[in-house]
């Protein structure tokens, strides 16, 4: 078994449901500081980070990640205990195995690789690891960007673990990410019987009609990087249950995934005009989840794009397509950032699962990227 596939395999192992790190954290870093990583424990409430920096002054080039999983769901419906990591016709099995544990290895097993041959390396290089990407994200990466700007260090470059690749390792590599705008719009009315509508005032029927508009509006074009905005209402709560009462309030739960086109305080002032223009008595609740980023060019992404060309002789797809990402998070201090790993199409899963050789030439991926950042 290969360095990355062992270092794999013992993260699986460790039950790490978020924001429970479960010693995964504890096993990066005797790795790291074995090749001279200085690392700093930073708890923020229940949640375990690090951050690890290797180098003294110059660009640095940072590895960001979780050790955190999702929860497993029914564990009987998977064909393998999803802590009890296993390779059967090639694939690995286990929870993680594709988000995002496997990548935490080979970005291990890359630095341990890269050191070795360059112990005198230029720049620096950054850990940066939480257990919170997959629970509430805000006790994580969030607070470390924080402390880390607190402190005037920077980032240069980053790559950010998350499982990016379609159909084979390397073949999308992520540059951007939309935004996320959520909202919770709870309208009111006055509840009353149904035989008696002119006694009452129905929150639904005087919502409907906002809603429409809103979902027929087209908020921009996007452009050469990003879709166009959309707007998805994803819950519509209201009534008692019975088939005889008019609601006395519904509530709706909806989203922005939004562009560079347009900006979290343009959706919201154009929301509210149109639920304004309906006379509807209503509140509304915001939360922005994270602001659109893109790394449309510069050394970061030539050197992971070249970095697949050379080991899989294919030219990757820089998008923007998804949801977020803790790059959310790190791309607003000026790094530049992108989404490098393995195919995507189990996570979350039962079952999930990754190609087995794709960790080793992931590992590859992210110690030639090293290379051509570091070595001048």
């Amino acid at each position: 078994m290969t360095p990355t596939l062992q270092l794999a395999h013992d993260l699986i192992r460790r039950r790490s449901v978020t924001p429970d790190d479960a010693g995964c954290q504890d096993l990066m870093i005797q790795r790291l500081e074995a090749i001279g990583f200085q690392v700093e424990r930073l708890r923020f409430e229940e949640v375990d980070n690090f951050w690890a920096t290797r180098g003294t002054d110059g660009p640095l080039l940072a590895f960001a990640g979780h050790t955190d999983v999702v929860p497993t769901g029914p564990e009987g419906q998977w064909q393998h205990p999803p802590f009890e990591p296993v390779i059967e016709n090639g694939m690995l099995y286990g929870r993680g195995a594709a988000d995002m544990k496997g990548s935490l290895a080979s970005m291990v097993v890359a630095c341990e690789q890269f050191v070795a041959e360059h112990p005198d390396h230029q720049g620096r290089i950054g850990f940066l690891i939480t257990s919170d990407e997959e629970g509430p994200s805000v006790n994580g990466t969030v607070k470390v960007v924080e402390w880390l700007e607190a402190r005037q260090e920077k980032i240069d470059w980053c790559i950010v673990g998350e499982p990016s690749s379609t159909d084979r390792v390397g073949d999308v590599i992520k540059n951007g990410r939309r935004g996320s705008l959520g909202g919770i719009l709870r309208v009111k009315g006055v509840q009353g019987h149904v035989a008696y509508p002119h006694l009452a005032d129905n929150p639904i029927h005087k919502a409907a009609p906002a809603l429409a508009e809103l979902a027929a509006q087209e908020w921009d074009q996007g452009n050469e990087f990003f879709p166009a905005t959309s707007f998805q209402i994803s819950n519509i709560n209201g009534g008692t249950g019975a088939t005889n009462v008019i609601p006395g309030d519904v509530e709706v739960v909806f989203n922005f995934r939004f562009s560079t086109e347009v900006t979290e305080t343009q959706l919201r002032e154009r929301t509210e005009t149109i639920l304004n223009k309906h006379q509807l008595d209503y509140e509304l609740d915001w939360k922005l989840s994270g602001q659109p980023f893109l790394t449309a060019e510069g050394e970061l992404v030539d050197a992971v794009v070249k970095a697949v060309e050379q080991h899989t002789g294919q030219k990757p797809i820089l998008s923007t397509a998804g949801g977020t990402s803790d790059g959310r998070f790190i791309a607003p201090t000026g790094a530049q950032v992108v989404e490098l790993g393995p195919r995507n199409d189990t996570i979350h899963k039962v079952d999930e699962c990754v190609k087995a050789e794709d960790l080793d030439t992931l590992t590859a991926l992210y110690q030639s990227t090293l290379k051509r950042l570091l070595i001048r």
